[in-house]
């Protein structure tokens, strides 16, 4: 829509199976998903990926530090019932993986942390404002209360 077609990529692959140099990558809501274990094959993949000067910009939900290591060898109700399989990373993790792995460096790093609660906020009202849809998918009331269990307990208290 905005006229950029000759100026992106926009690729919906699997990170192990792309080739090629890239001046810039983005990765959105995707390192929850990679796991701890294969975090270094991930940078290293995306390292690889990345022309000399290029840059990436990732978003990542993280876990703060002091919780990291209990997290990732345990399953909470989020792990459970949400996102199976999923695991959060932290912010001191992802640098030791970049150092120890990558030649990549973090240049810049923004917490928007406090901006997640009005996005988990919108979802819910969102979902409820369109509650008889959800129901003619089929959604069970067990996983529609599941679900706003999971949106307001998220949600950071500001």
């Amino acid at each position: 829509k905005a006229g950029l077609q000759d100026r992106i990529e926009l690729l919906l692959e699997d990170y192990r199976d792309l080739s090629g140099t890239y001046n810039k990558l983005v990765s959105i809501e995707m390192i929850e998903a990679v796991g701890h274990e294969f975090l270094p094959v991930y940078f290293a993949k995306c390292s690889d990926l990345l022309a000399a000067d290029g840059m990436m910009a990732l978003q990542a939900i993280t876990i703060p530090d002091q919780r990291y290591e209990t997290y990732r060898k345990s399953t909470d109700f989020i792990q459970k019932h949400i996102f199976p399989g999923g695991c959060l990373t932290s912010v001191t993790d992802m640098s030791r993986t970049l150092t120890r792995h990558t030649d990549m460096r973090v240049i810049h790093m923004e917490d928007i942390g406090s901006h997640y609660a009005t996005t988990l906020r919108h979802w819910h009202d969102r979902f409820f404002a369109r509650i008889e849809d959800v129901r003619e998918l089929g959604y069970s009331e067990s996983f529609i209360r599941m679900w706003q269990f999971y949106l307001c307990q998220t949600e950071p208290v500001q």
